[in-house]
């Protein structure tokens, strides 16, 4: 009998060691699963925050750009009503060459000083007619027309009342049909031939608005830069600072 008790007591024993065994299993499984769940949710925490801060960076980014084209359009509309301006300037010079003409009156004078002598009569009358003729085309929407026409008209006229225009105008239908070789050279005619034309600030901005249809924008800020330093007090001065100021 005394022999039997401690096997029946070591018969007691052997269901507790899986037991001992399966609890501490189990607290290392559970251990396992909670840092396995606090890395999930750190992941999960460091992902949103990345993307919130990647959120925040494209709106800080987009409230830069919304402002940079505001910027611009400010600019654009400035410039627009300067050139509304310019246009009324050219049409009250237009009529008051007109009556140059019907008054005897002589030409501006070309860079070299000599006078050019005013049209007398019909050749008057048809200089003038030639030229309206070129800037109702101009008006009206066709440019290649008008460029044609006033390429005419300055081989017709070189030293009339109205070449220094036909000459500036020809150089805004030429950048309006892309032939920016042709603005270039007759603004550069304007600037180099009738330097104190009304027309001669307009027409060096548009060899600057030429030169940068080219690529050259250093070339394009140079002209700028000299049109704001030779007519400071123009309306194509004031385009050209504002532009110098967003470049």
């Amino acid at each position: 009998m005394k022999r039997l008790l401690p096997l029946a007591a070591l018969l007691a024993l052997v269901p507790v060691a899986p037991a001992h065994a399966q609890l501490f299993g189990g607290d290392t499984e559970a251990r396992n699963q909670i840092i396995q769940l606090r890395q999930d949710v750190q992941g999960q925490i460091e992902t949103t925050s990345r993307g919130q801060l990647e959120l925040a960076m494209q709106n800080e980014q987009q409230r830069a750009e919304v402002a940079r084209l505001r910027g611009q359009i400010e600019l654009l509309m400035n410039e627009v009503e300067t050139l509304k301006q310019r246009q009324k300037d050219f049409y009250v010079d237009l009529d008051a060459r007109l009556r140059q003409i019907e008054t005897g009156g002589t030409a501006a004078a070309p860079a070299n000083g000599t006078a050019a002598p005013a049209p007398a009569g019909n050749a008057a009358a048809a200089e003038s007619a030639d030229y309206e003729a070129a800037l109702n085309l101009l008006k009206n929407g066709k440019q290649k027309e008008a460029l044609a026409a006033f390429d005419s008209f300055t081989k017709r006229y070189p030293s009339g009342n109205f070449t220094a225009g036909a000459h500036f105008w020809a150089g805004n239908a030429a950048l309006q049909t892309k032939d920016v070789a042709s603005a270039n050279r007759h603004f550069k005619t304007v600037i180099d031939k009738w330097p104190s034309d009304n027309v001669a600030p307009d027409a060096m901005l548009g060899l600057a608005n030429s030169q940068q249809a080219l690529g050259d924008t250093t070339t394009s800020r140079n002209t700028l830069k000299a049109l704001t330093e030779r007519y400071p007090q123009s309306n194509a001065a004031q385009v050209a600072r504002q532009r110098l100021a967003t470049r």
